[in-house]
């Protein structure tokens, strides 16, 4: 059977930048199966970006980019089949793009030396470097963005949210689950009932969840899915007439693939967001002029600024500058992977070297630390308007209430150091 899967894995890894790259990322993606719809805008915007920068630029400091896509279905299984099929090609930095394969690839690729970003996702509590050496989980974690939604529906209710009831709809696994810790301490704090209703992958049928919601009728939903499963809930909320503007996804719940299916009946659905939308970006046009245009994207170049999208480009760019950093810090063009984990560690990029880059407001100032894996830790709320077919932000970008969560952080990070045998590191050195 690992022979077969291994076999696969070679057979569905295409390299997108020149073969003889040196500057090698694995891109576990998935263009295939329930979760698709939400893997394949990513993918675009990760991938095209780099051409625009090997086109443009003659890659990163003289180097071409090399993105390796390798297919994983969103299945946890074949990404680690596509991790060990591509370890050792040279690959800089592993972008998992799945919680489960993140908890998996954790210890694998700590122990190989190779460096992880869970890009919004992943184990939470890796935002503290002192356990998690490897990995990061910039620029928000499902903590965060738990207590974002909470804050966020707090101040649509004038301030409490004592006697009311919110449910949790959530994908049942490792990903769906991860906000739910912090909801309960949440709700002891503000006095919220929380009711959890989870979905199993990959989620085509809720007829009996939304009976619940109806039945029990929480004030807010708050919506942990993915894939298939986002466009069925919000059919489905929309069937019961379950009021749109106290629906609130995460940021993986909201793009445009998750409410067209639903037409008018998406109008006025929320979610939270970590990256800017639309395509007022000079960024953006130049990969649509120089890159689509030219017939040299990555996909069929419909999703070109999407809400996913976006969040691709957006992610592509802060690897290009974990790059500069190593090579600026290094001397050498042609860097490692422990050099990428340093630049990972000290990666500080300001508002205005955002709009240096051409993606002005795309996301928030991002400083990172020996001991800090996770910035700016930030999500505002977007909302849908079926009208115009598009995204905008409808709050500023919040923070999360740190005082339930940065010791719900320690905590579960010391009990995995104690379980793993690590020593925390000393970040004051």
């Amino acid at each position: 059977m690992r022979l077969k899967l291994l076999a696969a894995a070679a057979a569905t890894l295409m390299t997108v930048a020149p073969a003889m790259a040196e500057l090698v990322i694995p891109a576990l993606n998935y263009r295939t199966g329930a979760y698709a719809i939400s893997g394949i805008p990513f993918a675009d915007g990760f991938s095209d970006y780099m051409t625009l920068l090997n086109d443009r630029d003659g890659g990163i400091g003289g180097e071409k980019i090399n993105v390796m896509e390798c297919e994983t279905a969103y299945n946890t299984e074949k990404g680690v089949e596509c991790y060990e099929q591509t370890k050792g090609q040279g690959a800089l930095l592993y972008i998992p793009q799945s919680t489960g394969i993140t908890y998996q690839l954790i210890p694998k690729a700590s122990a190989d030396g190779i460096p992880v970003w869970s890009v919004a996702y992943g184990r939470t509590s890796a935002v503290n470097g002192k356990v998690f050496k490897w990995v990061f989980n910039l620029p928000v974690t499902y903590w965060d963005g738990a207590s974002v939604a909470v804050k966020y529906a707090m101040s649509e209710e004038g301030g409490s949210l004592k006697g009311k009831k919110i449910a949790l709809l959530y994908h049942n696994s490792a990903y769906g689950k991860e906000p739910i810790r912090t909801l309960e301490k949440l709700s002891e704090k503000h006095g919220f009932e929380l009711l959890q209703i989870a979905v199993d992958s990959p989620g085509q049928e809720q007829k009996s969840q939304w009976l619940q919601i109806r039945r029990e009728r929480p004030d807010y939903v708050l919506f942990w899915g993915w894939g298939v499963m986002n466009q069925v809930a919000v059919q489905e909320a929309a069937n019961i007439r379950f009021p749109m503007d106290k629906f609130i996804g995460v940021w993986w719940s909201g793009s445009e693939g998750d409410v067209l299916p639903a037409g008018a009946g998406a109008n006025g659905y929320k979610a939270l967001a970590f990256n800017g939308t639309g395509t007022d970006y000079p960024t953006l046009q130049a990969i649509k002029e120089q890159v689509i245009d030219a017939g040299k994207n990555a996909g069929d170049g419909t999703k070109w600024g999407e809400v996913g999208y976006n969040r691709g480009v957006y992610s592509a760019a802060v690897v290009a500058e974990a790059i500069r950093g190593a090579q600026a810090k290094t001397g050498k063009s042609a860097i490692t992977p422990s050099d990428m984990r340093d630049a990972m560690e000290a990666l500080d990029i300001s508002a205005d070297r955002f709009t240096e880059l051409g993606l002005k407001g795309m996301g928030g100032a991002i400083k990172l630390s020996c001991a800090v894996h996770s910035a700016p830790r930030q999500a505002a709320v977007q909302q849908w308007d079926a009208s115009a077919k598009a995204w905008s932000l409808i709050t500023d970008f919040m923070d999360p209430d740190f005082d339930v969560i940065d010791p719900l952080i320690e905590e579960d990070s010391m009990a995995y150091a104690k379980e793993n045998n690590i020593t925390p590191r000393d970040c004051k050195m």
